[in-house]
């Protein structure tokens, strides 16, 4: 018995016969669209992670921002 995976199901259903020429390990004929595409979503990929990057910096900075503020004042306070 086979596994079905997930993919195959979503493959299947937006197109059964591409789906069935995959199956029977028949050549694609946009090969060259195929991986553009693939390239595509890989830079976007990495354009999503750098912008995961960019945010939690963003949010350490802030942090770091209010402790230096808060060490300031107390500073001022004391002094």
């Amino acid at each position: 018995m086979t596994a079905v995976r997930a993919s195959d199901v979503a493959a299947y259903v937006f197109c059964a016969r591409a789906w069935w020429y995959a199956s029977q390990d028949v050549p694609s004929q946009n090969a060259p669209a195929l991986e553009v595409g693939v390239a595509w979503h890989r830079r976007h990929g990495r354009q999503v992670l750098a912008a995961g990057c960019l945010r939690w910096a963003g949010y350490a900075l802030i942090l770091l921002s209010l402790a230096g503020a808060a060490a300031y004042m107390t500073w001022r306070a004391i002094g």
